[in-house]
């Protein structure tokens, strides 16, 4: 599993991100005793997974606010040369959804990396699951940014 180094966001790509955001969704995060904020953390995962393109994961909670600080974060795909490449969770005994927030995507699945591919078109209000030792990967196949809400928590 091939797993992209994050890199810094410029303050160009962060006011790209926050434009294609505040078109569909208000950002404001409540968490338990705190006041209203938006995005702890921009960042950048070229190739993610042995994708292609960029890939953009904004962070909504600080590391010890949650048992994952990634339970909840915004992952968008800009253009349809964006994808995040096939990944397991079970290493990581971990469970994930994809919401889908914005945008259409070819969602892919497999049990192993020998199995044959299993294809899902997923459009906005679709989710999708992913538990134990499978392999998912997602595409932005629309000609907008594909913006997603992820779910990732341990098992």
């Amino acid at each position: 599993m091939i797993l992209s180094n994050r890199e810094n966001v410029s303050e160009s790509e962060m006011t790209y991100l926050d434009s294609v955001m505040k078109e569909s969704l208000n950002l404001n995060t409540i968490h338990f005793g705190k006041s209203p904020r938006k995005v702890i953390q921009y960042d950048k995962r070229p190739n993610m997974y042995g994708g292609n393109g960029l890939v953009y994961l904004l962070q909504m909670f600080a590391d010890g606010e949650l048992v994952n600080n990634r339970i909840g974060a915004y992952m968008i795909l800009p253009t349809s040369n964006d994808s995040v490449g096939f990944h397991t969770h079970g290493s990581r005994k971990e469970q994930e959804l994809y919401i889908i927030m914005e945008g259409t995507a070819e969602y892919l699945e497999k049990k192993d990396w020998e199995s044959t591919e299993n294809k899902y078109r997923v459009e906005k209000g679709n989710i999708t699951t992913m538990r134990g030792g499978g392999f998912h990967g997602l595409k932005n196949i629309g000609d907008s940014p594909l913006i997603i809400f992820v779910i990732t928590t341990n098992e």
